[in-house]
């Protein structure tokens, strides 16, 4: 057994119980090499069934062969493949956008527990580490990639990291292995291509072993981040604290929790929050954190992030996305005693508890200028009744309002007037949950 079969066997065999090992299967050298490696272990021990996905981007006329390669391939090492064909949004990161793209795609087809085997190895380490550092990347984009991550119903697995570019390109041509080579590869316009082409040799010229130093470095900053998230651990479950609106599920902190600590442990703790949340912002853009932190007790700021808002209300902090991002439509819906769930255009489903009376029932939203019969305390203004239970600002439009004709009658999960309180009746607003987060 050759050192490069050895430890793919040591870094597998965690996963060896799982129930299917699926392969990122490009056609390249390095997918090649994994695929062929992976097909001669199942044939001479007993393996969880494995099969390859190849995403094709569709980038540049020359891909369009591809898939027919890599139907030939698995073909010929009996190993089943789907081609999952992918849309890349255009952006500033033609890069970034197909990555996103092609692990989006592997985490849908990720079913539960099985693994994605993707194929980098130690130079594409020591190349990401690089290109981190020259970004300016703090601990976290510096650890690189990890070995393994949850991806989908999943994980993904990186079996090859400790292997170097040099040993695929040997294994593969004293296997007669025929791969494919991406025209793209060669373009320097492409920053890593540029620090693989040009840098890494020129470094590797003084110093041979830069690509195993520099994923050896990548190595002892993924245990740092460990640690960092260890603590983030520990400071997130005192934050979280309790909400009193038990009915919102939104993510949210305590801010007086939060300021507590120094300032290098709160953008720890939020980095660690938002990471699955949103793409996290560089260095300079953090000063929207401390505009929203130390804004007054009576304002109402907002840190705007790539991918939703981090608002400051009920003294935590709340972070929106999605459904809560988008500006709602007018409601006047017509309904009688309705105990199923009614959807609400963009905003969750309501439902009603309890039998109303005889009489013209809408539900809509607040226009401004409504009051309320309030058991035992008189008709109050909704929004006077909105500040003394402190409802954040970013709720009170969306709250679903029951009239019978013109006149409020409920808020939903707030409170209801004295004349239908008697007869047990409650409106309940299920809200709508947001964005579930970063995918890849």
């Amino acid at each position: 057994m050759t050192a490069l079969e050895l430890r793919l066997r040591q870094a597998l065999q965690p996963w060896r119980t799982a129930p299917a090992w699926r392969i990122a299967f490009s056609g390249g050298l390095d997918s090649s090499v994994l695929l062929h490696l992976l097909a001669d272990w199942a044939r001479r021990e007993d393996l969880p069934p494995i099969s390859a996905i190849h995403v094709h981007h569709g980038l540049q006329p020359a891909a369009d062969a591809w898939p027919e390669h890599c139907v030939g391939v698995c073909a010929q090492l009996g190993i089943a493949l789907e081609v999952a064909r992918v849309q890349v949004a255009t952006g500033p990161s033609l890069e970034q956008a197909a990555r996103s793209a092609r692990y989006a795609a592997f985490g849908e087809r990720l079913q539960q527990g099985e693994v994605l085997l993707s194929a980098q190895h130690c130079d594409d380490q020591a190349e990401t580490l690089l290109f981190c550092l020259l970004r300016g990347a703090g601990v976290r984009g510096l650890a690189a990639m990890p070995a393994s991550r949850p991806l989908g119903q999943g994980s993904l697995v990186r079996p090859l990291l400790d292997c170097s570019r040099a040993e695929l390109q040997a294994y593969a041509l004293s296997h007669g292995i025929v791969w494919i080579e991406d025209p793209s590869n060669a373009d320097e316009r492409f920053s890593r291509n540029f620090l693989r082409r040009q840098v890494m040799p020129l470094l590797a010229e003084r110093w041979p072993q830069v690509a195993t130093n520099l994923a050896r470095t990548a190595g002892h900053l993924g245990e740092a981040q460990q640690l960092l998230d260890e603590l983030a651990e520990t400071d997130l479950m005192a934050a979280r604290g309790v909400s009193a609106f038990s009915w919102l599920p939104l993510p949210s902190l305590d801010l007086s929790t939060v300021i507590t600590l120094s300032d290098a442990r709160q953008r720890n703790l939020l980095r660690h929050w938002l990471a699955p949340l949103t793409r996290l912002p560089d260095s300079d853009h953090w000063a929207g954190w401390c505009d929203l932190r130390d804004a007054a007790t009576d304002a109402a700021p907002i840190w705007k992030l790539t991918d939703g808002e981090l608002h400051r209300a009920d003294g935590r902090l709340w972070w929106l996305s999605g459904e809560w991002l988008r500006p709602l439509d007018p409601l006047d819906l017509a309904c009688d005693s309705f105990s199923e769930s009614v959807e609400l255009p963009g905003n969750g489903h309501v439902h009603l508890q309890g039998e109303l009376p005889q009489g013209r029932w809408h539900l809509r939203y607040r226009q401004g200028g409504e009051s309320l019969q309030l058991p035992g305390r008189g008709r109050r203004d909704l929004k006077r009744l909105l500040n003394e239970l402190r409802v954040p600002a970013f709720v009170r439009s969306r709250l679903p309002l029951l009239f019978a004709g013109d006149k409020l009658m409920a808020v939903a999960n707030l409170s209801q007037s004295s004349e239908i309180q008697a007869g047990g009746v409650r409106l309940h607003w299920s809200p709508p949950i947001g964005a579930q987060g970063l995918s890849w």
